[in-house]
């Protein structure tokens, strides 16, 4: 039995990431924010719901607790939730905009996986995967022919690039647990309007195959849903 936390898991990529891994067998524990939102989700998805926002250390420590009295471990850890941030006028943008991405995209990462080590560490395989974007790529948006290059977004970019590199950091730093990024693509969720020309169950063919590829596999690695990807 695989034991799944998924943050930001009521919905787009998160919710879609918890379907089907419960198809696949996973027991999968749904983190959101909302407590409303989220045990919708877990109820109809056949989950079990624990809050979490993760840009509060207290909530954070407390899902911890919640799912060691449950579950006892962690095998995968996936880290999902996000937020877009402001887009546009990249003049106007104040350091408090750049913050409550960063909040959220790139701290909450780390609050998230510096508490859950302990129960992945009682896991045989640990895995953790941290839904980056390919927004946060160098080549990706300087390229005419990718969507990417034709996006402004400042806070959201510069937190998915931190966020993959953190990914690689960790890789090296944690040598124990396999740790890669995934990049979901210009997928269609309320993050972008449902713009994105991919569906939820495309944008997560990453995300899943990432979570489910088992032991042997490489950490340190930033994969789309065509397989692994160079970062620069």
């Amino acid at each position: 039995m695989t034991i799944t936390f998924i943050t930001g898991a009521n919905k787009g990529l998160g919710r879609e990431t918890a379907r089907r891994l419960i198809e696949l067998g996973h027991t999968v524990v749904v983190g959101a924010r909302d407590p409303q939102l989220g045990a919708a989700a877990a109820e109809e998805l056949g989950a079990r719901f624990v809050p979490i926002d993760v840009t509060d250390d207290a909530s954070v420590a407390a899902a911890v607790a919640d799912v060691e009295r449950h579950e006892g471990a962690v095998d995968v850890l996936i880290n999902n939730a996000g937020v877009h941030g402001p887009f546009g006028d990249a003049g106007a943008l104040t350091a408090d905009d750049f913050r409550g991405v960063f909040e959220v995209n790139l701290f909450g990462v780390v609050r998230a996986t510096t508490a859950f080590l302990p129960l992945l560490r009682r896991s045989a395989d640990p895995v953790i995967v941290n839904v980056s974007s390919g927004m946060g790529s160098l080549a990706h948006t300087h390229d005419p022919d990718r969507p990417e290059s034709g996006v402004v977004a400042p806070a959201y970019t510069s937190a998915k690039a931190a966020l993959t590199m953190l990914t690689t950091q960790y890789a090296k730093g944690l040598p124990g647990i396999r740790i890669n990024a995934a990049d979901p693509g210009y997928t269609a969720t309320d993050l972008n309007g449902y713009s994105g020309p991919q569906t939820v169950t495309e944008g997560t063919d990453a995300i899943v195959a990432l979570a489910t590829e088992g032991p042997g596999h490489g950490s340190g690695r930033f994969v789309d849903r065509h397989g692994e990807i160079a970062w620069s």
